[in-house]
């Protein structure tokens, strides 16, 4: 997924689609580490999306953080 699909995304549906994502990285690195991995750059690519999400989650913490800061 792109980015700016991500950012279109809730943030519950973020934090569902990178528990997803991660639960594919541990059942990606079994299979590399049995010899059963038959696209690697598919193990790259997904922890590349998890961290695009939490990028995404970090920035909108800090925005309401920041909002929150500047109301009182």
């Amino acid at each position: 997924m792109k980015i700016k699909e991500l950012k279109e995304l809730s943030n519950e549906e973020l934090v569902t689609r990178r528990r997803d994502l991660k639960h594919e990285v541990l059942n990606l690195r079994v299979q590399q580490q049995s010899g059963q991995l038959e696209n690697p750059a598919r193990l790259r690519t997904v922890r590349r999306e998890v961290a695009r999400i939490e990028t995404i989650l970090t920035g909108r913490r800090q925005e309401a953080a920041t909002t929150a800061v500047a109301a009182k």
